[in-house]
């Protein structure tokens, strides 16, 4: 497990994320999440996370350049949130990355949760533990609602795992790519069936294609 040793540092630039998609995401390991919402701080510590490189990964909720209402977001500026909803309950977040007009954007999985935060082993329970949904959908990464803080903590590269992206079979070859980074150290127990958050097998059958 990952020091977590407070909920200070430094808010990451929109240049941070203006980057090659997978190096942020490899670079975003260890760096705090922070959410401020009426008054309070929550936090935790970036784990897990996946890239997605569209419009030519069939993974992508752009694939193929695909523009809606939905997407729009993600052909903007990097450094902003692209926050959707999947099976009506859960919703996801995601970073907006690489050159404006290029819909990449990386998908938050895991937090280890700071004090007094929820489970955050997954994306929907990472939106419900920082209270994060919709309405922050298109919202520059920065003080004071919600944004990403380096507060020092490094992760070695011996750390890092990576490995397929989860749920997107769908995508045929793009499905292998090794586009999943997580902490080796990292404390990951997925929720037991039924718990909030856990998808039913009804819901996993029909799971929709992330960003």
């Amino acid at each position: 497990m990952l020091a977590l040793r407070g909920d200070r540092g430094d808010p990451l630039s929109p240049g941070f994320f203006a980057r090659d998609t997978l190096q942020v995401a490899r670079d975003l390991l260890g760096k705090l999440l922070v959410r401020e919402v009426d008054g309070r701080r929550l936090w935790g510590r970036l784990v897990e996370v996946e890239a997605y490189l569209g419009p030519q990964d069939l993974a992508a909720h752009s694939a193929g350049g695909r523009l809606t209402p939905r997407t729009r977001v993600m052909y903007g500026p990097p450094g902003h949130a692209y926050v959707y909803l999947v099976y009506g309950l859960h919703h996801c977040l995601n970073f907006v990355t690489g050159d404006e007009g290029v819909p990449h954007a990386i998908l938050v999985r895991a937090l280890e949760p700071g004090p007094g935060v929820g489970r955050c082993s997954g994306p929907g329970l990472v939106c419900r533990a920082l209270e994060i949904d919709r309405t922050l959908n298109g919202r520059v990464l920065a003080p004071p609602d919600l944004y990403v803080a380096d507060d020092g903590v490094r992760v070695e590269d011996h750390d890092v795992i990576t490995g397929p992206r989860v749920g997107v079979a769908y995508a045929g070859e793009w499905a292998a790519r090794p586009w999943r980074f997580r902490v080796a150290t990292a404390i990951l127990r997925p929720p037991p069936p039924g718990a909030p958050g856990a998808p039913s097998r009804h819901a996993a059958a029909r799971r929709r294609p992330p960003p």
